[in-house]
């Protein structure tokens, strides 16, 4: 269910995790290490750091470095900017409308994904995946 962008969003920022405090790291030297072309993840960073996810030092010591603790960046509010999660609270069907009162062929079965896949955004931080 993630994008390609987000998953290639979630390495850069797992690479920016690994940075010491305070220091950045260019888009180019990001790219390379997770396999992303360079101008494409130098547009979702900026995005990134206009929603206040990353920030963004320009000049030549410049790059891109977190906002915040790994642990304080869940994927949701990640994942929320680049793919609005809450569209997938939309009837998988189409159907409209659709809940548990008037129900599409599919509901149940997609509300239980849809609650895992949301949970697991939820409780997952980029702290979380240092670790793996």
């Amino acid at each position: 269910m993630i994008s390609k962008t987000s998953l290639l969003t979630i390495k850069a920022l797992l690479e920016l995790s690994r940075l010491p405090l305070g220091q950045t790291e260019g888009v180019g030297s990001i790219a390379k290490k997770i396999q992303a072309p360079q101008n494409y993840l130098g547009k979702v960073l900026q995005r990134l750091a206009a929603e206040g996810i990353v920030v963004s030092k320009k000049g030549l010591k410049g790059g891109f470095r977190l906002s915040k603790d790994p642990s304080q960046m869940n994927l949701y509010n990640i994942v929320d900017i680049l793919e609005d999660v809450k569209e997938w609270e939309d009837c998988f069907m189409g159907k409209k409308p659709c809940s548990e009162s008037t129900p599409c062929c599919a509901h149940k079965r997609w509300d239980i994904v849809r609650r895992a896949y949301a949970d697991f955004l939820k409780n997952t931080t980029i702290a979380d995946l240092q670790r793996s």
